[in-house]
């Protein structure tokens, strides 16, 4: 672990909401102190650092006198909007101690999804780090709705590790790291120092959901460090109750477990392409197609679908599956749904006569296409 976080010079980090707000009681400004202090210690020796922060709906609900998380999408957004002040008042304060100025970043699944906005948000948070700011990010809560949610802060630090093609992810929670079990129920669990991201094991036994104040769990963390991977970055999962854990995981000090990313980093292009949330239909495919997808890097042609499902239009995202219904890859139609449905496993050249025009002669391209089986498998 010493020589990974000792190299990475771009980092996000993210803390929970359990820590931010002290499980629930308000926000605990010792403890986004301590961060704030850690975090310009390390931008003073060079280091990049973004910091995705749980804690709007937290704070918001302990202002408003909530005890539990509500499940209605109004009050989520209401403690959202309640909270989100708080929240940046005492971070910038926290900062401006150390001579550093903060920005608030509010980010919906459309700003990710949409190509041009997600050039967008790059170059911002890129310019913002060049200009020594603390960028601050958060799920923008108050405007959300369950169609365009990203789900949770683990999913949005992975997603803006790979937005800026950090080095690393650092994910703060209340636990030590990753346990080979679940610590609360198997007492023989031990803590897990390091593992590949993105290994099915890890998934299985991860399983459990967050707390009453936050949303997510440790699956989520797994899945997090999963796509982080796919830009070459690695993630380390560890307690941010830890005295000075930033500081001692750049000073080489094995804390929390450290999922690392074996595979080549992705294209940005593909990356993006992974990272979309939001898949509207699917194509499901013979076996002499998928193979083409997955071991030879083809594009997908109408005479390797077998059939269409869902409701997308032409430059929406979908899903390709094997003739075993597992997905093999996933990109952006050339046509919508009913028109995909008309030419499946038709030649190229019989689309213009089946539906009147042709666009493309393929139903998806392959520099619009990305592989999501395991590297090495076979479909």
């Amino acid at each position: 672990m010493s020589s990974a976080f000792a190299e990475a010079r771009r980092i996000v980090v993210k803390v929970g909401s359990s820590l931010v707000t002290n499980r629930g009681q308000g926000l605990d400004r010792a403890a986004l102190a301590r961060w704030a202090m850690q975090i310009a210690s390390l931008r003073a020796a060079g280091r990049e650092i973004v910091l995705v922060s749980s804690g709007a709906i937290a704070e918001g609900m302990q202002r408003l006198g909530w005890a539990r998380r509500p499940h209605a999408l109004h009050e989520l957004q209401a403690a959202a909007a309640v909270g989100q002040m708080g929240l940046a008042q005492v971070y910038e304060s926290c900062f401006r101690e150390h001579g550093l100025l903060t920005s608030q970043i509010l980010l919906t699944h459309e700003d990710l999804a949409d190509r041009r906005r997600y050039l967008n948000a790059r170059t911002t948070l890129v310019t913002l780090l060049a200009l020594n700011v603390i960028p601050i990010i958060n799920e923008n809560d108050t405007v959300t709705t369950e169609e365009i949610k990203l789900g949770d802060n683990d999913t949005l630090a992975s997603l803006v590790t790979n937005l800026i093609e950090a080095d690393a992810l650092v994910i703060l929670t209340d636990q030590p790291g990753i346990f080979t079990g679940d610590p609360r129920r198997d007492p023989s669990a031990t803590l897990l120092a390091r593992a590949r991201a993105g290994d099915p094991a890890l998934e299985a036994i991860a399983g459990g959901s967050g707390s009453e104040i936050g949303k997510g769990g440790m699956l989520t963390k797994v899945l997090a460090a999963k796509r982080a991977a796919r830009s070459g970055a690695f993630t380390i999962v560890a307690s941010g109750e830890e005295p000075q854990v930033l500081l001692r995981l750049a000073a080489g000090e094995s804390v929390g477990t450290l999922l690392v990313a074996d595979a080549a980093p992705m294209a940005a292009r593909k990356q993006w392409l992974a990272d979309q949330l939001q898949v509207r239909g699917e194509i499901t495919l013979d076996a002499g197609a998928a193979r083409a997808l997955v071991v030879e890097g083809k594009s997908l042609l109408p005479i390797g679908a077998t059939s269409v499902s869902g409701d997308f239009d032409r430059g929406e995202l979908v899903r390709c599956l094997g003739p075993d219904g597992r997905e093999v890859a996933r990109g952006l139609a050339n046509y919508p749904a009913a028109e995909a449905a008309r030419i499946v496993g038709a030649q190229s050249r019989d689309i213009e006569s089946r539906l009147g025009y042709v666009v493309e002669p393929e139903l998806i391209h392959r520099d619009n296409m990305v592989i999501t089986v395991e590297p090495g498998v076979e479909p």
